[in-house]
């Protein structure tokens, strides 16, 4: 996959057992997708590694939706490897 979108949801299939088709940018990352704490801190641990960047806590706690981890990649210029 060559987008954000790809790489995220590939990161959160795997990191949530899902199949990566049923996660869409509407997905409410606890919500729809089961997600508790410690999978978001782990998950937010690997796109941390994967684009060597830092996410501050309070803009961890403002992500909902896939959507908004995508954005906040992309806005923090995370380049795709």
């Amino acid at each position: 996959m060559d987008d954000m979108f790809g790489k995220v949801s590939e990161i959160l299939a795997k990191q949530l057992r899902l199949q990566p088709e049923n996660i869409k940018m509407e997905s409410l990352i606890k919500k729809d997708l089961g997600a508790d704490s410690l999978d978001i801190l782990q998950l937010l641990m690997k796109i941390e590694d994967k684009y060597g960047i830092m996410i501050p806590d309070e803009e961890l706690a403002t992500f909902e939706t896939v959507a908004d981890v995508v954005s906040y990649l992309e806005k923090a210029g995370a380049k795709l490897d």
